[in-house]
């Protein structure tokens, strides 16, 4: 009877243990989505990076990080730096980027997305420092082109690909902005002046050009006097004094056989 009862035993301690061996597996299961990589440590050290689908992390023996992949925005706060020209601005961007490298993005930095941002306002506060507020405010695609480049350079050991940065508002002091209007409106006025000047050369250079063939055709002075008259006598209220050109007199001369 003994031994029945220690076989019974024993049989039911090894169920028990499979059974809590197969509820560790299953607590192990794990699924990386699509757009997901999954870091894998196996008693504290590296093991290998996980691709999408169901996975096994043995609990209490491993463990695992869920890294997303896909593009990410940081808002980059606003940022209080001079200008190269010594004039105080508030500049914020957004910048856009992605983990390339799931693996680097866990083993080199502790926050990738926190480091990421403090290196982009750093950077864009260097940027800023280093330009004339026309240029700031003229070439604002090559600011941030140059932003995204230092960025992505400094990310890069991190796993990390800044597609773009794009600067979102340059606030300039009242002060400035009073200033930079009257330029603006200086400017106006000096370009109305030398189109004016222009056009009053062009128009001089035509009247020049008419009065040289007036005087090549005889009687082309007269028919324009004429003409001038007829345009005038559309009103009543006209009193038109008529000068009686030279070439007229002359024609009325050879025609009275030179007796006027």
């Amino acid at each position: 009877m003994e031994p029945i009862i220690t076989l019974l035993i024993g049989a039911g301690t090894a169920g028990i243990i499979i059974l809590v061996l197969i509820g560790w597996v299953l607590l192990g299961l794990k699924v990386v989505n699509q757009y997901e990589r999954g870091i894998k440590f196996t008693l504290g050290r590296f093991s290998s990076v996980m691709d999408p689908g169901l996975k096994v992390v043995l609990p209490i023996l491993q463990s695992w990080q869920r890294i997303d992949i896909r593009t990410k925005v940081i808002d980059v706060p606003d940022q209080e730096t001079i200008t190269k020209d010594n004039v105080s601005v508030k500049i914020n961007a957004v910048l856009y980027y992605k983990v390339t490298d799931a693996k680097r993005s866990v083993l080199e930095v502790r926050d990738f997305m926190f480091a990421t941002s403090q290196v982009a306002q750093t950077t864009l506060r260097n940027v800023v420092g280093e330009v004339m507020l026309d240029e700031l405010l003229s070439s604002r695609d090559n600011i941030s082109k140059k932003v995204q480049e230092i960025v992505d350079l400094a990310t890069d050991p991190w796993g990390i690909k800044v597609d773009s940065v794009e600067l979102k508002h340059i606030e300039v002091p009242k002060e400035m902005q009073r200033v930079m209007a009257k330029q603006a409106e200086a400017e106006r006025e000096r370009r109305s002046v030398i189109i004016k000047s222009e056009g009053e050369v062009s128009a001089a250079q035509n009247i020049a050009a008419s009065a040289k063939n007036l005087t090549k055709n005889p009687g082309a002075l007269h028919l324009r006097t004429l003409q001038t008259i007829n345009d005038l006598s559309s009103d009543k209220s006209n009193t038109v004094v008529y000068a009686l050109p030279k070439e007229a007199l002359t024609a009325l001369k050879k025609i009275g056989g030179g007796k006027l």
